[in-house]
């Protein structure tokens, strides 16, 4: 389902890329400006072929060795739309593209990217798909005041907790 504001927000960022275009032409002249529109747009295009095939060959790669694809598939994600925001003429998106292709920031969105998939899969396909999750558990000795002690033991269900 599209949202009602996706008109607004995509006319938003067109005056914001015209906007920015403006000033920095003001700054560094508009030629120089516009020279930096296409050579990011022309390293947009070029970063898309690379990040594709590396999507490509990373998926084909934890596919032979029987590694969940889903990390592989969140890093192509990931890095395709930041060289596809990169290709995008326009300086804001440029901006962005150039953030989401640098470590820190491809990590973060990386694992963004992981949690909301997980949360629209079931807990079997995220498995399937992402490999076992890591879970903390935290230990508190204390219980609280008006917590009832159930006993219990824990038994072995097999590899996805069904009997």
């Amino acid at each position: 389902m599209i949202s009602p504001w996706l008109p607004l927000a995509a006319l938003a960022l067109f005056l914001s890329e015209i906007l920015a275009l403006i000033g920095l032409g003001k700054l560094i002249g508009l030629t120089a400006a516009v020279l930096v529109l296409v050579a990011g747009s022309v390293a947009g295009l070029l970063l898309l072929r690379r990040e594709g095939l590396r999507a490509w060959r990373g998926f084909r790669q934890g596919v032979a060795t029987g590694a969940p694809p889903g990390p592989q598939i969140t890093d192509g994600l990931v890095g395709l739309g930041g060289a596809l925001l990169l290709a995008v003429p326009g300086l804001l998106t440029g901006v962005a593209g150039l953030l989401l292709l640098t470590p820190p920031v491809r990590r973060l969105a990386r694992d963004r990217v992981r949690a909301v998939a997980e949360r629209r899969l079931s807990a079997a396909q995220a498995g399937g798909v992402f490999g076992p999750r890591w879970v903390r558990v935290r230990q508190d000795r204390r219980p609280a005041p008006d917590a009832e002690t159930v006993e219990g033991e824990v038994v072995d269900g097999g590899r996805y907790g069904g009997g």
